[in-house]
């Protein structure tokens, strides 16, 4: 088990959350540490938490010292964290620099990044970092880290193969609604559900306003593909599909790509990849990605969505769901470490889908996501179906499921039908 650490910096009020285990980890086997992930996810504080240095590269005083020599905003009591080190691509190899000048002393350093390097900032960078710098992404808080979830039924637990012990969290739709409006943004904390609402609104505004317009981009373009990519939430949709519902024929395949491309490395939408065993099968790359936006409340806010609207729209609100969960369900694998970790979809030609593929440890595990546990049934036959298919060809060597699961939002009981798929209210997942 990695040594617990704390900083002199924590800040008042800060919420732990699920990847400080794995930071720690991180922090005790390497010099440097870089965590990434989407703006306003909480990198800076969990961070800070670590540290006893900071230098903050968003003020101009401090980034105008370090451009005119990267190693200033290496000065300070060790953990140092450089927050947002991206505004000076140059940091990276000074840091690199000081890991070898000191021995490759562990936990020295912390970088923060809420935007991976544009191909004109990767030429100002000369080394990888390999062995002395590690990456740990971060994602807007899970169900857990918020307080709404019991943490009842683990992950880590029904892959190793233990029971799900039966527990209740009673949930209405009306709950579910809420938590894709309100998001997993650490500011919202205590604030009304009105209130919270804004925060993704003025996400959203940043983000054109001054992320795309940096990079020499057309807001309005970046605007209309994100409401078609909330239009099309959790669905592996095509270029045209997406010009079409912008009210673009016009735009090309390569623009749209360039678009897609950046909203990726700010960390504001994530691929969830297409899956087909065996590992080695020409299939898992000709399955088209999905796409989800790292928090629901994004989506909800392109699409103008408030939870009583929602709550005349169940379709709109199971497709947010089903983001809610993907983003849960990455939190919770990040917490493991290892490269076989892996969150996914399942899709044949035949139309069997399943709409969560987690691999852990070597095992698999299905999940399908329904808004209420009155489409358990529906959920458990596809499961099953997805079980056959898959472990009939003893030549295939495809083993059989760590287990099955359908994720339900609005529900009461976790428990193991006779059938053995598990039905797991989402209010009660843990890693």
């Amino acid at each position: 088990m990695a040594e617990k650490r704390t900083g002199t910096l924590m800040p008042e009020g800060y919420r732990p959350r699920l990847v400080e285990g794995r930071l720690d980890r991180l922090m005790g086997a390497f010099g440097c540490v870089e965590v990434v992930g989407a703006r306003w996810c909480g990198k800076t504080w969990t961070a800070l938490s670590r540290s006893a240095s900071v230098t903050r590269l968003d003020r101009r005083a401090e980034r105008e010292a370090a451009l005119v020599d990267p190693a200033l905003a290496l000065v300070g009591e060790a953990p140092h964290l450089v927050d947002e080190w991206q505004e000076v691509p140059e940091v990276w190899d000074a840091a690199r620099g000081l890991v070898d000048d000191t021995g490759n002393e562990r936990g020295r350093l912390l970088l923060t990044g809420s935007s991976a390097l544009t191909a004109e900032q990767r030429e100002r960078v000369r080394h990888s970092g390999t062995g002395r710098i590690a990456r740990l992404r971060m994602r807007p808080m899970s169900l857990l880290e918020t307080g709404d979830s019991t943490g009842a039924s683990s992950l880590s637990a029904l892959f190793a193969g233990e029971p799900l012990p039966p527990c209740r969290r009673d949930t209405v739709v009306a709950e579910v609604a809420r938590w894709c409006c309100r998001g997993g943004w650490p500011a919202n904390l205590g604030l009304s559900d009105e209130v919270a609402a804004e925060t993704s609104v003025q996400y959203v505004r940043s983000v054109l306003d001054k992320n795309v317009a940096d990079e020499g981009r057309s807001p309005g373009v970046a605007l209309a593909l994100m409401r078609a990519l909330a239009a099309n939430a959790g669905r592996a949709v095509t270029h045209g599909t997406l010009a079409r519902d912008m009210g673009a024929s016009a735009v090309s395949d390569d623009t749209l790509a360039a678009y897609l491309a950046l909203l990726d490395r700010l960390y504001i939408t994530e691929e969830l990849p297409g899956w087909e065993p065996p590992l080695r099968s020409k299939a898992r790359v000709r399955v088209k990605p999905k796409r989800h936006f790292v928090d629901p409340s994004l989506a909800a806010a392109l699409l103008q969505a408030t939870p009583e609207a929602l709550l005349r729209d169940t379709q709109t609100l199971g497709d947010l769901f089903e983001g809610l969960v993907a983003r849960d369900l990455r939190v919770y694998l990040s917490t493991y470490g290892g490269l076989g970790d892996r969150v996914s979809y399942y899709r044949d030609d035949k139309g069997l889908e399943c709409d969560v593929i987690l691999e852990h440890g070597g095992a698999w595990a299905g999940i399908e996501v329904k808004l209420s546990d009155l489409k358990a049934d529906e959920g458990a036959a596809s499961l099953l179906a997805l079980r056959r298919k898959l472990t009939r060809n003893p030549a295939a060597r495809v083993p059989d499921p760590a287990f099955l699961a359908v994720v339900v939002g609005a529900g009461s009981l976790a428990y193991r039908r006779d059938d053995g798929v598990y039905v797991i209210p989402a209010a009660t997942l843990a890693p």
